[in-house]
């Protein structure tokens, strides 16, 4: 083979593969095509039309016993102290064994202080015990010196019956003189005694009072070592800024350190966004899943929703609580367990309905329908929707085909509108429905009036973070 020969052998390989190169990227590209055409087409179905809230929660006790530092805390000044030691969060424990204890660093001060004003004071009453002994001693021997002086006296007196009158007038002056310092010493002995007595008894009632202050600090560096009060599973108590574990602060006015709680009665507390809480009503049925047993379903009820929204970190917009009872009990579900609860706020058979994203707007609300082999553009009016889907009240028929995204070209599509009239019907029927709606949430919420709503307790309860779906 010569080497002009092997050269035009060499191009034609070349263009052939070039060819084939072009013809596969064609027909690739015509099959993608293809595929997203189809992908971009929904059929309309008529079918039971769901509308659900879902929210993400946290399993809870509905009711539990609180375990609580002492409550002479505030009596002994003692404002805050710490956890130095908790048994194990989840441990079962039986009435009396031991929970908890708390720091007595604190209270070891104070107790200390006061003994030692205790001391102080018994030595200030023996001291002012000996000072009275020793005064009133001294006005004894006073009195006894002045009755001897005035026995002088009356003697002195008797003997000077027969001397002149001056003489005598003198001896009775000095008489009465004695007998006067005698009374006035006796008066003086008199409330000595008696302002010795009430500044004993003064020292005394400071000495019960200091020592009453140091009994209630005993009992009460005794009550540091916390005990359950009843059986059951131990679970950290929550504040704001977490769990209370060991070298946690507690205060007097927030003591719980940890719960007892009821396992046979639990409730999910949930948030939900202020866009769909209006959909929200007690009474509703509610689906429960558990993050820890994925495999588990459960079901519920709302009890409760609340008025007033509230701003949670990492939300723009406010959330309002929602209480939801488990209906049923499991030994496996603990508080704290993270729950997907998704709340079915409405269910509505026979529904044409539609994706969102199938759904224009312009001046009118409309979609992009295929007819008799044509795209045009057909208004419809629409209904409830919930996260992904919208029900059609009219403008469609069931298997319909409607695109999912406007065509590349859409200016030279005829717009098929509705009648006037028929708008007026609809809007009617729709009002009538409402109003349906209304009386069945009424009587849903009749299911649940018996249900106790559990209360906020403090510290028992932390902010934790609701993820919207």
């Amino acid at each position: 083979m010569t080497r002009k020969n092997i050269v035009r052998i060499g191009v034609a390989a070349l263009i052939l593969t070039l060819c084939g190169s072009a013809i596969y990227t064609f027909w690739s590209k015509k099959t993608n095509e293809t595929e997203t055409a189809a992908v971009l087409k929904y059929t309309v179905k008529k079918d039971v039309f769901h509308v659900r809230v879902t929210a993400t929660g946290e399993l809870s006790a509905k009711r539990s016993v609180k375990i609580r530092a002492p409550q002479g805390m505030n009596a002994a000044g003692i404002w805050e102290t710490t956890i130095t030691d908790l048994v194990t969060e989840g441990s079962l424990v039986k009435e009396g064994d031991y929970v908890a204890t708390l720091d007595r660093t604190e209270l070891a001060n104070k107790m200390s202080t006061i003994q030692t004003e205790i001391e102080k004071i018994q030595t200030q009453l023996e001291q002012a015990r000996i000072d009275t002994a020793i005064e009133l001693r001294g006005i004894r021997d006073e009195l006894v010196n002045l009755d001897f002086n005035k026995k002088e006296k009356l003697l002195y007196l008797d003997q000077s019956r027969y001397e002149p009158q001056s003489v005598i007038q003198t001896a009775r002056l000095d008489l009465e003189r004695v007998e006067r310092d005698f009374r006035q010493l006796e008066k003086k002995y008199d409330l000595k005694r008696q302002q010795s007595v009430a500044k004993i008894q003064e020292i005394n009632a400071l000495l019960r009072q200091n020592q009453q202050q140091l009994d209630i600090l005993t009992k009460l560096s005794g009550e540091f070592s916390i005990h359950a009060p009843k059986s059951g599973m131990i679970i950290y108590a929550r504040t704001w800024n977490g769990k209370r574990e060991p070298g946690s602060r507690i205060s007097s006015w927030d003591p719980v350190v940890a719960e007892l709680p009821d396992l046979t009665d639990m409730i999910s507390k949930t948030y939900v966004n202020e866009v769909d809480v209006s959909k929200v009503q007690p009474g509703q049925d509610v689906s429960i899943k558990v993050d820890a047993f994925p495999d588990r379903s459960y079901t519920g009820k709302v009890i409760s929703v609340a008025n007033i929204g509230e701003q949670i970190k990492g939300y723009d917009a406010k959330v309002f609580e929602v209480i939801v009872q488990v209906s049923e009990s499991d030994s496996i579900l603990r508080p704290a367990m993270t729950t997907g609860n998704e709340i079915l706020t409405g269910s509505y058979p026979d529904k044409l309905f539609i994706p969102l994203e199938a759904l224009q707007s312009d001046s009118v609300t409309f979609v992009y329908k295929e007819k008799d082999g044509k795209l045009v553009r057909q208004e419809v009016i629409t209904g409830l929707s919930n996260d992904n889907q919208i029900i059609i009240e009219h403008g469609l028929e069931e298997n319909d085909v409607v695109w999912l995204a406007p065509p590349p070209d859409t200016s030279e599509l005829p717009m098929i509108p509705i009648a006037p009239d028929i708008k007026a019907a609809i809007k009617k029927e729709q009002e009538k429905a409402a109003e349906r709606r209304r009386k069945e949430a009424a009587e849903k919420r009749k299911t649940v009036e018996g249900i106790d709503v559990p209360t906020s307790d403090g510290g028992s309860g932390g902010d934790f973070i609701i993820i919207m779906e």
